[in-house]
C-alpha cells in the first residue's frame, strides 16, 4: 500500500487501484528481470539490456491499465462499489482471482515456451493443441509438471490474500471524500490509464514492433510481455502452411529458382549467387525507390496522353525499364514487404508486417556488405509495423523519418516527397562508404497535399472531368498528385546529378502497387475488367555510365527488385525467397525460362500469375476463374485450352503455397 501526505484525501477505491497497480508492475519487473537472469547467458549484459526493460515497463503498463481500468469505472457506481455491499466485494475479489490466474498462467507458458522455441509465447502456440495428446506427452515428459501446477496454486493464493489485506486496508479509509475530491482522482486516473494503454503521447499507439527497436532480438524477446506477445498475434493464429502441399510443388519451385542444393525433405530454397569478373568493377551505390501508387496506366511511359510523368518517361529511356512489372498486392504496407523480403504478402488476415511470428526475415540487403544502410520515409514507419520489419532484419540500419528532418510535415503522411528527397540527398551527399538506400514516397496518396512552397515552381491543372476519368483519374486533386510525384523525381535526380556520388550509383524505381481502375483505351479491356491495373506498375533501373539502356517486355514482379540489384551491383548475395534476377540469361535457370508474376487479391482472397502474355486468376477452393490475354503489346488471339489452364493453375497453387511457407521459414541468419 502507498502511503501518501494526506490519505484521507483519496478516495478509497482510487487507493485500492493504486496498491494493485504498484504491485503488479513490481511483480512484472521482478518477472522480466529474472527471465534476463536466466536467458542472458552472460552475452547481454543489464546496461544493454536497459532500453528494454524501460520499453517493457510500458507494455506492462498497458495490461496492468486495462485490468484495472474496468475497477475504476465499474467500481464507482455504487451498487459495484467494494465498500457498499458484501456481494460487491467478493464478486471483485473473483474477478482479481481471475486475472492472477492469467498473470500466471501466461508467465508460466510463457517462460516454458521461451525455454523450449526461444520465442516469446505467441498465439501460434495454440496449434499445440489440435495434438493434445502427443503436446501433453511432451509437456509432461519435460517439465515437473505437478510442481509447476502446485507452485502457481500457491503463487494465486498468497497473492489473493495480498490483494484482499489491500483492500481491507483501502475500506478503513476515509469514507466521506468530498464529491469534487473523487470526480478529481476519478478523471486523473481515467487520463493516466488511457495514456498507457495507448503507450505513447503521439499519432500512433505503442506497438509490439517497437520492441524490435532496442537493437537484438533478445532485447525484443526481454521486452515483451507473454499479454502484448500473444494478443498481437492472436489474429494471425491460422496462419501456417501445409508442408505437404508445399512438398508437392517442390520439385517446380527449386528448378525455377535455381536452387543450389535441392531438398524436399529441409524444404531448401537458398541459392547463393557469386560476384562475376564481367561485371561492374566497383561498389556502386544503390537508391532504391518506393513509389507510392505508381500506377503503370496513369503514367507517360505507355502513353498516357495527359502526359503525368515527363520527367520519368525520359529516365526509363536512359535505363533499364520493365514494362510489364507487377506487384503481388495491392497496398503499400504488402509492397514494402514483397520488395524487402522477397515473399508475396499471402497474409489473409492484415498483413505480414503486423504478425509477430513472421517479424523476423533475411533480407538480400544485408549482402550488400560493407554499405552503409539507410531507409527514408516523410512520416512515421509506426504505421502498419513496417518499423519492427525494417530495423529487426536489416542491419545497422540507419532510419530516418517523421521527426527526423529539418523541414515541417505538410499533413498525415509526413512531409512533402520533395523534401523527403532533398533531406535524403543531404545524407546521401555526406557518405564516406557505399550505401545502400531506400526512399518510400507517399504523396501520391489522398489527401493529395501540393505544398505551397512548391506552388510557384509546379503548376497544378484543371481539366474537365470526363477527360480526366477517360485517362485513369478520378479528380484533378488526384491528377496534380500524380504530376507533383514526376516533379519530385525531377528535383531530386537534379540534385543528386550535383553531388559526389551520383556518377557511382543506380537508381531503382518501383511502384509500391497500382490503382484499380478504368484502364479505358490504353490498354486491353481485360485489364479493367480483371483488375490488373491495380497491379501493374513502372520498375526501372537508371544508371548513366554505368549501365546500357534497354526496355524490356518479359514479366518481372516486385520480389525480383533486390535480386535484380544484387546482381547490377555485381555482389555475392543468397537468396532464400521468391525473386529472381531478371536481368540473368534464360540459361542461368535449368527449368521455367520465363519469369512469373504471383498476384494476389486480398479483398476476395483471389489468386493468380502473370506468364508469358496470359493472365490466369482464380477464386479460392475451386471457384471462378478468369484466364485472359496480359501482355498489352500483343494482339488478341483464342485462349489456350484446359492443358495449359491446368498449367497455370498449378503455377498459382505452387506459388501461393511456397509463400506461406517462406513467411514462416525465412530467418535471417
Amino acid at each position: 500500500m502507498i502511503y501518501f501526505a494526506d490519505m484521507r484525501a483519496i478516495p478509497r477505491l482510487i487507493q485500492w487501484i493504486l496498491s494493485l497497480a504498484i504491485f503488479f508492475l513490481t511483480a512484472m519487473f521482478l518477472w522480466r528481470l529474472a527471465a534476463w537472469m536466466a536467458f542472458e547467458g552472460g552475452h547481454h549484459p543489464f546496461r544493454e539490456t536497459l532500453p528494454a526493460f524501460i520499453l517493457g515497463f510500458r507494455y506492462d503498463a498497458r495490461m496492468v491499465s486495462i485490468f484495472l481500468l474496468i475497477i475504476l469505472l465499474l467500481g464507482s457506481i455504487k451498487v459495484c462499489s467494494p465498500f457498499r455491499s458484501i456481494a460487491a466485494k467478493n464478486a471483485w475479489l473473483v474477478y482479481t482471482g481471475l486475472i492472477t490466474t492469467a498473470f500466471f498462467l501466461f508467465y508460466v507458458f510463457d517462460f516454458v515456451h521461451y525455454r523450449y522455441l526461444s520465442q516469446r509465447l505467441n498465439a501460434s502456440a495454440l496449434g499445440f493443441l489440435e495434438d493434445t495428446k502427443i503436446s501433453a506427452g511432451m509437456v509432461w515428459q519435460t517439465y515437473p509438471v505437478l510442481r509447476i501446477l502446485l507452485g502457481m496454486i500457491l503463487g494465486v493464493y498468497v497473492v489473493q490474500k495480498l490483494i484482499a489485506f489491500l483492500l481491507k486496508k483501502a475500506a478503513a479509509g476515509n469514507a466521506s471524500v468530498s464529491r469534487r475530491s473523487r470526480t478529481s482522482w476519478f478523471v486523473g486516473c481515467l487520463l493516466v490509464f488511457g495514456v498507457a494503454i495507448f503507450g505513447r503521447l503521439g499519432q500512433y499507439p505503442l506497438r509490439w514492433s517497437d520492441a524490435f527497436n532496442t537493437g537484438s532480438d533478445f532485447n525484443a524477446n526481454i521486452a515483451l510481455n507473454p499479454f502484448q506477445s500473444f494478443f498481437s498475434s492472436l489474429s494471425f493464429r491460422t496462419s501456417g502452411f501445409d508442408k505437404a502441399v508445399v512438398k508437392k510443388y517442390y520439385p517446380y519451385m527449386a528448378t525455377y529458382l535455381g536452387v543450389d542444393k535441392p531438398n524436399a525433405d529441409s524444404l531448401n530454397f537458398s541459392r547463393t549467387f557469386y560476384r562475376s569478373d564481367t561485371g561492374l568493377a566497383t561498389r556502386p551505390n544503390i537508391v532504391l525507390v518506393i513509389c507510392e501508387s505508381f500506377s503503370a496506366y496513369k503514367s507517360s511511359m505507355w502513353g498516357n496522353p495527359l502526359n503525368t510523368t515527363p520527367f520519368f518517361i525520359e529516365l526509363s529511356k536512359k535505363g533499364i525499364f520493365f514494362d510489364n512489372c507487377f506487384t503481388p498486392h495491392f497496398g503499400t504496407a504488402r509492397g514494402v514487404w514483397a520488395t524487402i523480403t522477397g515473399i508475396p504478402d499471402v497474409e489473409f488476415v492484415k498483413t505480414a508486417s503486423r504478425n509477430p511470428a513472421m517479424v523476423d526475415q533475411h533480407t538480400i540487403i544485408n549482402d550488400f556488405q560493407g554499405y552503409q544502410k539507410l531507409y527514408f520515409l516523410g512520416g512515421s514507419t509506426s504505421w502498419a509495423n513496417i518499423r519492427g520489419l525494417l530495423t529487426n532484419n536489416i542491419k545497422e540500419l540507419h532510419l530516418y523519418e517523421e521527426g527526423s528532418y529539418d523541414v515541417p510535415a505538410v499533413d498525415v503522411w509526413g512531409i512533402s516527397d520533395k523534401n523527403l528527397f532533398l533531406e535524403a540527398n543531404k545524407v546521401l551527399g555526406k557518405q564516406q562508404e557505399p550505401f545502400f538506400a531506400v526512399i518510400q514516397t507517399a504523396d501520391n496518396h489522398r489527401p493529395y497535399t501540393i505544398p505551397e512552397e512548391d506552388r510557384t515552381t509546379f503548376k497544378t491543372v484543371e481539366l474537365p472531368v470526363d477527360t480526366i476519368r477517360k485517362y485513369g483519374f478520378e479528380s484533378n486533386g488526384e491528377l496534380n498528385a500524380f504530376r507533383y510525384t514526376d516533379f519530385s523525381f525531377r528535383t531530386f535526380i537534379e540534385a543528386a546529378e550535383k553531388s559526389p556520388y551520383f556518377k557511382n550509383t543506380i537508381f531503382a524505381f518501383v511502384g509500391d502497387h497500382g490503382i484499380h481502375g478504368n484502364a479505358g483505351d490504353m490498354f486491353p479491356p481485360a485489364w479493367t475488367d480483371n483488375g490488373l491495373d491495380g497491379y501493374h506498375v513502372p520498375m526501372l533501373f537508371y544508371a548513366p555510365g554505368l549501365i546500357e539502356p534497354k526496355r524490356y517486355h518479359t514479366v518481372a514482379s516486385q520480389v525480383d527488385m533486390l535480386p535484380t540489384l544484387a546482381g547490377l551491383a555485381n555482389i555475392t548475395y543468397t537468396n532464400t525467397t521468391l525473386g529472381r534476377d531478371l536481368l540473368k540469361p534464360p540459361a542461368a535457370y535449368t527449368g521455367e525460362r520465363d519469369n512469373v508474376a504471383f498476384i494476389m487479391d486480398h479483398n476476395n482472397k483471389n489468386q493468380g500469375v502473370v506468364k508469358d502474355s496470359l493472365y490466369y486468376n482464380r477464386m479460392p477452393a475451386g471457384g471462378k476463374e478468369a484466364f485472359v490475354w496480359a501482355n498489352f503489346a500483343q494482339a488478341p488471339t483464342s485462349i489456350p485450352g484446359d492443358t495449359i489452364r491446368n498449367t497455370y493453375s498449378r503455377l498459382t497453387t505452387a506459388f501461393f503455397e511456397t509463400a506461406r511457407y517462406m513467411l514462416m521459414n525465412n530467418r535471417k541468419k
